[in-house]
């Protein structure tokens, strides 16, 4: 008992640093956030100001109010662009995903090796090398200055396969085969037994391929010519460009186009919670 005793404010004090570097981490990691959300709410004045101030002496709507009622760009339309690639991205590659790492976890073919490799080798090679092939056979395609355009040739992902590849692995066997037993079909098998099971994993997939369609700008900057066919990072750069010296009108902008974001990932928080948790396990 001395001992136990004699121990627990050591364990004490381990605790608590643990916990004061976690919250200075957050602290560090939410402080741009943070600010940017604050600085939205000054006037233009007072973001000039040096030295500059950290919470809004008078905080303000008209930012907000300026962006919204802006008759040069229409939030809605521009937001329905993002919102549909996103999301019909985000779907199709969790999709094809998960099927193509169903493929390559329980079935055995000729040359099985070869491909999962070559699939893997995208990894390795940065957009920019592969841009003009993608862009060349969008042309082909007849998809330039669609929406499709940004959606079509980033469907497979492949570092989704091998995720959904290698939680697929670590499924019991016993379940397919009992669902064979059963009766059920290959694809069955698959939209039934096993697409259920990858919840974790593909919640994460989907946060990241969802984030990354609509950061998205390089790609629909190269593709995307029409004004009404813009997405959100088009908007932005757009906006900065035409309201530069207007920095509170650029935040609030800002702040507007990450509230999706933040929307996705509180929804979706407890897959990503749970699968953190089954690979610390694994």
């Amino acid at each position: 008992m001395a001992k136990r005793n004699i121990l627990n404010p050591f364990l004490f004090l381990s605790r608590g640093a643990a916990y004061l570097v976690l919250i200075g981490g957050l602290t560090f990691t939410l402080l741009p956030f943070i600010y940017i959300l604050l600085a939205s709410f000054k006037t233009n004045a007072e973001l000039m100001r040096v030295p500059p101030t950290f919470i809004p002496e008078n905080p303000t709507l008209g930012n907000y109010i300026t962006v919204l009622s802006d008759r040069e760009i229409s939030l809605p339309r521009i937001f329905y662009n993002s919102g549909i690639v996103a999301v019909s991205r985000t779907a199709l590659t969790l999709l094809i995903s998960s099927f193509a790492g169903y493929i390559f976890a329980r079935y055995r073919f000729l040359g099985k090796n070869l491909f999962f490799g070559l699939i893997l080798a995208q990894l390795m090679i940065p957009f920019q090398v592969v841009m003009i092939p993608i862009y060349l056979l969008t042309v082909k395609m007849g998809l330039i200055d669609t929406l499709w355009a940004l959606v079509i040739p980033m469907l497979i992902d492949a570092y989704g396969i091998f995720v959904a590849k290698q939680f697929i692995e670590n499924l019991p066997g016993e379940l397919m085969e009992a669902a064979r037993i059963d009766g059920a079909s290959e694809f069955g098998i698959y939209w039934r037994v096993v697409l259920p099971q990858l919840g974790p994993p593909l919640a994460s997939l989907g946060i990241v391929t969802f984030m990354n369609s609509w950061n998205d700008y390089l790609w629909p900057l190269i593709v995307i010519t029409s004004p009404e066919k813009r997405t959100i990072p088009l908007l932005l750069v757009w906006y900065s460009t035409q309201h530069g010296a207007n920095q509170g009108l650029v935040l609030a902008a800002s702040v507007i186009t990450l509230i999706p974001i933040f929307v996705v990932y509180f929804l979706a928080q407890r897959w990503i919670v749970e699968q953190a948790t089954q690979s610390a396990f694994k």
